[in-house]
């Protein structure tokens, strides 16, 4: 197996006009990009009615020597499995403002285009958002039934299975990001969500740390369980900061004040152990991306997304293709 590409995730980049952003990638070491579908990134709809605007999505990356290996759709998955909630307002056209049904419906049909567009792209994964009607629950209390629960569930698959069977039409898969806010958030909800499923082999799961780390979830035991259905890889970091005031809920308090429990941070200032993770995605054949989703609020993005990607080309070690003591084997 060799070296993966080290790709950017651009959710975070999406202000920038899209050749600017390419330009600075590739000046950052970046050998392509997961491009998030909003900004001044990829437009789907855009996408899905004219070819000419794909022709430029991959002019402009091959002008500057860049790949596109995955597209991020994260914020308009967000809206399909959403209970009602005004925050989605930010995610929507501003025209669907205060319509959560009309939110829904916009949510569930831009969807549906995205792996026509990752087709046309020549991409064969989409990472993103499912949404969750039961987030606010998760604490229960009030109580919370276990059907409320098995129900949210049954909505979720209620709802993305025509979305998943377009997927399936243009082979092209999903993978849902495990992480807070959505139905599948750690280890036995990703279990339950992927049963409901059926195991279907256009829903998979992009695979992200830095979420797991701060719940308390060693992440390289997870992707060691959930391999077969990782489709896709997020290089992000975070770190536990519990002072005996702070917890992991957060307080309210934004991400990068340093009274927070805990905090994303630029990879290599965290906790994820990263040569776990890369010992297991060798011993399982994961040759796809290493796509870094940057967010540390204590550090200057550039200085930081470029030493970022040198430390994952740095840490994507090679597996081995022979036993370490063959040289000393009687032939």
């Amino acid at each position: 197996m060799g070296k993966r590409p080290v790709t950017l995730c651009t959710c975070q980049w999406a202000d920038l006009p899209f050749d600017e952003l390419c330009a600075l990638a590739a000046k950052m070491g970046y050998d392509g990009l997961e491009i998030a579908c909003w900004g001044n990134d990829l437009d789907l709809d855009k996408a899905y009615a004219d070819d000419g605007y794909v022709r430029y999505i991959q002019d402009t990356l091959k002008k500057h020597n860049l790949v596109c290996k995955a597209i991020a759709a994260h914020i308009i998955g967000q809206c399909v499995g959403d209970a009602p909630d005004v925050r989605l307002n930010n995610f929507a056209p501003a025209a669907l403002a205060n319509q959560p049904d009309a939110i829904r419906q916009w949510a569930i049909d831009t969807m549906k285009k995205a792996p026509a567009v990752a087709r046309k792209l020549g991409v064969d994964v989409v990472t993103g958002f499912t949404g969750s009607p039961i987030w606010k629950w998760m604490y229960s209390f009030p109580q919370t039934t276990a059907q409320q629960v098995e129900e949210g569930f049954d909505e979720i698959v209620r709802l993305w299975t025509p979305i998943l069977d377009e997927f399936k039409k243009y082979n092209v898969k999903f993978a849902l990001e495990v992480h807070p806010g959505e139905i599948a958030f750690d280890y036995y909800s990703t279990k339950t969500l992927l049963h409901k499923f059926a195991h279907r082999p256009e829903f998979g799961l992009n695979f992200d740390p830095s979420h797991l780390q701060w719940q308390g979830i060693k992440p390289h035991l997870f992707l060691q369980d959930f391999a077969a259905r990782v489709y896709h890889v997020h290089m992000k970091d975070a770190a536990v900061t519990l002072d005996g005031r702070s917890g992991l809920l957060g307080s309210h308090i934004d991400f990068g004040d340093l009274r927070r429990g805990w905090n994303f941070r630029s990879l290599g200032h965290g906790d994820v152990n990263f040569e776990e993770i890369i010992r297991v995605l060798n011993a399982t054949g994961y040759d796809g991306p290493l796509s870094v989703e940057w967010e540390d609020s204590g550090m200057d993005r550039v200085e930081g997304a470029t030493e970022a990607c040198a430390f994952v080309k740095k840490v994507d070690f090679k597996a081995s293709d022979f036993k370490f003591d063959d040289a000393i084997a009687n032939n």
